[in-house]
C-alpha cells in the first residue's frame, strides 16, 4: 500500500474461500473506544460479512475488543457497524448482491490519514475444485520463481 497507510488486519481466509470480483474502499463509523482497540489491533473478523439494509451497508460479526482503560463508556464488542459509501456505489452493490448471489466480505482494515478504512470485497464462493485449482496455480508460480532465482545465481 502507499504512503500514509498502515494495515491493521487482513482477511487471508477470504481470498482462499471466495473469488473477489470487485473491491471498494469504505469508511467505517466507530465509537471512540473502538478506534483505540483498532489502534491496538484487537479486532477479529474471520466470519464477518456485510449486508445492505435500507440503503445503508452494515458490517456484521466484527468483534472489536473492549478497551480495558475506559470505564463505563465502553462499547458493545458485537454491535453492527455502518460502512460509509456513496449512494451510487451502494445501489450498484445492492443490485449485484440481490441478483447474482454475491457476498460482501471485509478484506483489509487499515488506517489512511488517521482514519479507519475497510476494503470491502464483492465476492462469490469458490467450489472445492476452484480452491484446488487456485492452490495448484499458486504452487506452480512458486516453483517458477524458485527456478528463476536458482538460474540467476
Amino acid at each position: 500500500m502507499s504512503e500514509g497507510i498502515k494495515t491493521i488486519a487482513q482477511n487471508r481466509k477470504a481470498r482462499h474461500e471466495y473469488s473477489i470480483d470487485e473491491s471498494y474502499e469504505c469508511g467505517i463509523e466507530l465509537l471512540g473506544t473502538e478506534v483505540k482497540s483498532f489502534r491496538d489491533g484487537k479486532i477479529s473478523f474471520p466470519d464477518s460479512w456485510a449486508e445492505v439494509i435500507d440503503g445503508e451497508i452494515w458490517l456484521r460479526s466484527l468483534k472489536v475488543a473492549e478497551n480495558p482503560f475506559s470505564s463505563v463508556f465502553n462499547h458493545d464488542p458485537d454491535r453492527k457497524k455502518r460502512l460509509l459509501l456513496h449512494k451510487e456505489e451502494i445501489k450498484r452493490i445492492k443490485r449485484k448482491v440481490e441478483e447474482k448471489g454475491y457476498t460482501l466480505i471485509p478484506l483489509v482494515f487499515y488506517f489512511k490519514k488517521g482514519r479507519v478504512k475497510v476494503e470491502l470485497g464483492l465476492c462469490k464462493g469458490k467450489k472445492v475444485f476452484d480452491k484446488r485449482a487456485s492452490l495448484r496455480e499458486k504452487d506452480l508460480k512458486r516453483e517458477i520463481a524458485r527456478d528463476f532465482r536458482h538460474r540467476m545465481e
